[in-house]
């Protein structure tokens, strides 16, 4: 009897010994999950991407000092924090004042007349009025580091030395100032900090915003047409100038490529009164193009919480994939 009984009642067991089944059970879900995931986005990485040509590079500009004229390059390295020619790199040189706070045309609207140009690793500053001067562009690692404030964001940057801080004094003849020069081993503004709402993953050092900022011919163009006194290129300081597509179309380019460099929009820019400043005489009036650009390039009312009242005038991207670029080169949108 108890033989028979022993080979009909089920066996009992402690939870402690199912707890292999039901972890096994799980992990193998899991693991389904996981593979399906894999194999989704591997299916949607080695789907076709359609490229569809919208444009043409125009021009390339690199802006080495905030606020102060750009130098025009034939061809450029983009890196994660903006285009690059040789040790020349977008926004890497800052103004500061004695306590660290930015400068920028928006506060020394003459910074736009000083003009910069760059050979053998040396960058020689002009402006009106004063001598040449001569800045390496490898500092002495016994220069001091500043700790600075762009757009209420800390950031460091290598003081360039007292020589070039008195020229900028000098030149400006409102208050002691000094430039610094960014290096790759200091830590950039992180995006999420500067904007929020984006979620891209980068960092840039001076920039406003984002390390690549784009504008087509065809949007100056249209600007222009509304104004008395035309607008130039150079007041909006874009990195990419785009020729052979419409007016705005940069505004739906989500992802490009030019030459080998992928990038993503980040948000439109918005504009400020240093649109304003005269690159000529360095005089800003606070008015146009910036009132007629609010006559018809506000944003749409449901993201006036990222541009409030100011008007959008070309794009910002991120650098998805590093490369080089050259003017000429066709610029494609990327369809999956």
């Amino acid at each position: 009897m108890g033989a028979a009984g022993s080979s009909t009642l089920p066996v009992w067991r402690h939870p402690a010994q199912l707890r292999p089944v039901w972890l096994g059970a799980a992990a193998l879900g899991l693991t389904a999950v996981v593979l399906g995931t894999v194999v989704w986005r591997r299916t949607r990485s080695r789907r076709p991407r359609r490229l569809q040509q919208v444009g043409t590079v125009a021009q390339l500009w690199i802006y080495p000092v905030k606020s102060c004229k750009g130098v025009a390059v034939s061809e450029a390295e983009c890196t994660a924090l903006g285009l690059r020619s040789g040790d020349l790199r977008d926004r890497f040189w800052l103004v500061i004042k004695e306590d660290g706070h930015m400068v920028t045309a928006r506060q020394e609207p003459r910074l736009v007349l000083v003009s910069i140009t760059y050979k053998d690793d040396r960058l020689t500053f002009e402006a009106p009025g004063m001598e040449q001067l001569v800045l390496r562009s490898k500092l002495p690692s016994s220069n001091r580091i500043h700790d600075c404030r762009v757009f209420g964001l800390d950031i460091k940057g290598r003081d360039c030395g007292d020589e070039v801080a008195q020229w900028f004094t000098n030149f400006l003849k409102t208050e002691s100032f000094r430039l610094v020069q960014f290096e790759k081993s200091m830590k950039g503004r992180a995006a999420k900090n500067i904007l929020p709402s984006v979620a891209q993953s980068y960092q840039v050092a001076y920039p406003d915003c984002s390390p690549i900022h784009i504008l087509s011919e065809a949007s100056l163009a249209d600007l222009n047409t509304r104004l008395e006194k035309k607008a130039r290129m150079d007041q909006f300081r874009p990195n990419i100038v785009v020729t052979g597509c419409a007016a705005f179309e940069e505004d739906t380019w989500e992802d490009i490529l030019i030459g080998n460099t992928e990038m993503k929009k980040v948000l439109a820019c918005p504009r400020c009164i240093m649109t304003t400043v005269d690159p000529d005489t360095g005089v800003i009036d606070r008015k146009e193009p910036l009132e007629t650009l609010k006559s018809y390039r506000l944003c749409d009312p449901s993201e006036r919480g990222i541009y409030k009242s100011s008007p959008l005038f070309g794009m910002y991207y991120s650098v998805e994939k590093l490369g080089t670029l050259k003017v000429g080169d066709p610029v494609y949108r990327m369809v999956w």
